[in-house]
């Protein structure tokens, strides 16, 4: 973690990768994001923990403007996202979006899911595309499985092919909304793997999680949210391993301890009856 926090340090001197300045969104009468600053640096990983309804994948969808914010800032690589004369196209190129969902096209085969975006987006002839798609697979370990329909795929398995779609298109951050959520418990880490090689290679990464483990092991930094607001934040050690905020504690013992907290009634179960995920 040291050689990986000198590198951020380093590189992010000329400016955040990514800049939100006083970030809303509402959705009708639900403030779902109420205020929110962050930055992060370029080659940083930024883990985002917090209960369902906390804005947490609200948050990162307005990175790239998948939600339009109500009111506030957004910075991708110095351009702002949220200018309305933006060229919001080619600020999406930039940026790898992976969802819950694998959202791959079922009638075509590995290959193809890879290739399509990057001929239609990019513009990249066949044979172009198809060395990218080749050498993207082979990042994420899925090279024999190139001429495998979806269906054919494990839950894990496509989920990597996901992230090979993503980083086909040359992204300069990627964002990842729960992508193990979806996952049976015995898949999760061959996708985890996949994100630990990314932020290893100096990716810049926000990760929406519940994965605790992987937080405390590869983020550079963890956000607490809760009620549409950054909680706290800091070195995955501190934030995880000893949280200095009472609803960090209890959200954080309510994850890795579920057995001690479930009881009716009890404080944490209380505080964490989120409402629908956000």
């Amino acid at each position: 973690m040291s050689q990986k926090a000198e590198t951020v340090e380093s590189t992010g001197a000329g400016g955040p990768e990514i800049e939100i300045r006083g970030l809303h969104k509402s959705f009708g009468d639900n403030e779902v994001l109420r205020g929110i600053d962050l930055e992060v640096a370029r080659g940083e990983v930024v883990c985002v923990i917090g209960p369902s309804g906390s804005g947490k994948s609200t948050l990162l969808r307005c990175v790239n403007l998948l939600e339009e914010p109500s009111a506030g800032q957004v910075f991708v690589g110095g351009t702002e996202v949220t200018d309305l004369d933006v060229d919001i196209d080619a600020v999406r190129r930039r940026i790898g979006m992976v969802f819950q969902q694998f959202n791959l096209f079922p009638h075509v085969n590995v290959t193809e899911n890879l290739t399509l975006p990057q001929r239609r987006v990019l513009r990249r002839n066949k044979s172009r595309a198809a060395a990218v798609a080749r050498e993207n697979l082979e990042r994420v370990g899925l090279s024999d499985k190139a001429d495998a329909y979806p269906a054919q795929l494990s839950g894990g398995q496509q989920q990597r092919v996901a992230i090979a779609r993503a980083l086909s298109m040359g992204p300069e951050v990627m964002l990842f909304d729960e992508p193990t959520s979806a996952l049976d418990p015995e898949l999760v880490g061959e996708v985890l793997a996949v994100m630990r090689l990314l932020a290893a290679e100096g990716m810049t990464m926000m990760v929406v999680t519940h994965e605790m483990s992987f937080a405390r092991e590869v983020a550079d930094r963890v956000v607490f949210m809760d009620g549409g607001v950054i909680v706290e934040q800091g070195p995955a050690a501190q934030v995880v391993g000893a949280p200095q905020h009472e609803r960090t504690r209890n959200f954080l013992t309510r994850i890795l301890d579920p057995a001690a907290t479930d009881k009716p009634g009890s404080d944490a179960a209380a505080d964490d009856s989120g409402t629908d995920k956000t």
